[in-house]
């Protein structure tokens, strides 16, 4: 079976850069994962992300800027690919140890999903529940769940978010999502403010071993929760 990590990005590289390597030296510490493919848009703009990653020796597909489902259906088809593991461009400190975890128990088990959140939704509203840090969610599916959605799925928010087709249609899929036991969901590891860049930046200077792990680095995220999640 072969795996992917994808890092869906967008916008011209200037800041981000660092950002994307981040991402990349992260996830290339994981253990279980085959492949590692950054699926980004045709946009012109972005082809300083395909120069950028083939640098690196980074695969790069590229695909419909807002139909991200649609990006990562072809982008699995045409590396035939059996699992996807898919990891969103504001994670730049994904954690390799909780994507391993994550691939070894989809693959232990019979699923068609598996998360390290969930989301619900309610009058129209969707929630994120998760007892891990933001920045570290980790979702993988299988290629037939993929293929199922893209055929299926209607709605903008299905084509650009890629997985609520999934994971809000409990009775065509089967799903699981995996909790640990302490809850440190108040701390934020992610790319969402502009602030992020330079609390980021921070964080990486003071952790000095790679790569930088939840179990292992997490006091040192209290530089970074500040911010509430809503």
């Amino acid at each position: 079976a072969r795996d992917w990590s994808s890092d869906v990005c967008s916008s011209d590289l200037d800041e981000r850069d660092v950002m994307l390597d981040y991402s990349i030296n992260q996830l290339k510490h994981c253990k279980n994962s085959d492949e590692l493919i950054i699926a980004t848009t045709n946009l012109e703009r972005d082809d300083v992300i395909e120069q950028h990653c083939k640098n690196l020796h980074v695969d790069v597909f590229r695909g419909d800027e807002k139909d991200v489902l649609s990006r990562h259906y072809l982008c699995a088809k045409q590396y035939s690919l059996t699992h996807i593991i898919r990891i969103p461009s504001d994670k730049p400190l994904i954690d390799p140890q909780i994507v391993d975890m994550i691939i070894k128990f989809f693959i232990s088990n019979e699923f068609d999903y598996v998360a390290n959140f969930g989301v619900t939704e309610k009058d129209g509203v969707l929630k994120l529940h998760s007892t891990y840090p933001s920045g570290t969610e980790v979702e993988m599916f299988s290629f037939e769940a993929l293929e199922y959605a893209w055929k299926n799925a209607k709605t903008d928010d299905e084509r650009e978010h890629v997985t609520p087709y999934i994971y809000l249609n409990l009775g065509k899929f089967k799903i699981k999502i995996l909790d640990q036991t302490k809850n440190l969901s108040h701390l934020r590891w992610s790319l969402d403010y502009e602030n992020d860049v330079i609390l980021i930046r921070e964080l990486i200077k003071k952790i000095h071993d790679r790569p930088i792990l939840m179990e292992k680095d997490r006091k040192s995220t209290r530089l970074n929760s500040s911010h509430v999640l809503i």
